[in-house]
């Protein structure tokens, strides 16, 4: 009864991301960036290591549904209604309000920490999207049965939690059929400055993690908390969108030492920049955009390595 499941989790941590570059590639000309093509050869790369996922799969013991199983759903969906509530009727806002929720359960309530912190980005919805909390429970609780049905899928790379709770709030907004909110494309010139924090905030993350001994939810938590603060203060203007991107690379730096080195991490916060301003006319006021950006970007840099690799080996081979 687990394989059906956990294949059902494995192709949704697949459309998902594929919903969200094919809403980009289909967006307005107008709304382009001159990024358009990346959404494509992100998937293209990212292809690669997913066609090798199934094999990890296939390792995997698959013994049921555990009450562990339970209480990360539960937490997935809780998590949701918190941040929603701090986010818009507190006023705090989407990154902020994602990112405390994160550090509190991250250093508090360990063991759920990764459900919580999943749920935590279906709350960053916006309320043109879901106006009520309902809407966001709802969203959150199909959520939180996909981050049980993706257990041992795409484990290690960084974005995969918010990739599940995107797939909650595109299954919700089909399941009421609602409109995305409005949303324009982001100008050419906010590239350099997108990059830059993006790479900061990847590598400043894995710092966290690696130096500093925080885990991988409390590393990006503390990350998004202070963009979230610092950005918008300094830079009323252009504040909240360097704040969503530092929080979007940050994921990023969470993937696993298995998944991406180091360097490796900076170059997919570095892609992580360039395909926010790619896909920010797609799915607009969705939760979870953020972490598929990241998600996506790393599957590219993934498999870019995959493809280097296998070329070399090809190269040696034909050599001998």
């Amino acid at each position: 009864m687990y394989g059906p499941i956990r294949v059902a989790g494995y192709l949704a941590l697949l459309v998902t991301p594929a919903a969200l570059l094919l809403g980009a590639a289909r967006a307005p000309p107008e709304l382009h960036t001159g990024t358009v093509g990346i959404p494509l050869g992100v998937a293209l790369a990212g292809t690669v290591v997913a066609a090798t996922e199934p094999r990890r799969l296939l390792r995997l013991e698959g013994p049921g549904l555990a009450r562990a199983d339970a209480v990360d759903a539960v937490a997935v969906a809780a998590a949701a209604v918190v941040t929603y509530g701090l986010s818009v009727h507190a006023g705090v806002g989407p990154v902020v309000a994602a990112a405390v929720v994160g550090l509190l359960v991250g250093v508090g309530l360990p063991r759920i920490d990764g459900a919580a912190y999943c749920g935590t980005f279906v709350g960053m919805a916006s309320p043109a999207l879901f106006p009520s909390l309902e809407s966001v429970a709802i969203a959150g609780a199909i959520a939180g049965l996909a981050f049980v049905a993706t257990t041992g899928a795409f484990d290690g790379f960084g974005g995969k939690y918010g990739t599940i709770a995107l797939f909650g709030c595109i299954a919700t907004a089909a399941l009421f059929d609602v409109d995305y909110a409005a949303a324009g494309g982001l100008e050419p010139r906010l590239v350099p400055p997108v990059v830059l924090v993006a790479v900061v905030a990847a590598v400043a993350t894995v710092a966290l993690r690696t130096r500093g001994g925080a885990s991988s939810v409390v590393a990006s938590a503390a990350v998004g908390v202070v963009a979230g603060v610092a950005f918008p203060s300094v830079l009323p203007e252009l504040g909240p969108t360097l704040a969503a991107v530092a929080f979007c690379a940050s994921f990023v730096g969470m993937s696993s030492d298995e998944r991406l080195s180091a360097a490796q991490i900076a170059a997919a916060g570095l892609l992580s920049g360039l395909v926010y301003l790619a896909v920010a006319p797609a799915l607009a006021g969705s939760g979870g955009k953020l972490g598929t950006t990241a998600f996506v970007s790393c599957l590219a840099v993934a498999g870019a390595v995959r493809l280097s690799a296998v070329g070399r080996s090809h190269v040696r081979r034909s050599t001998q």
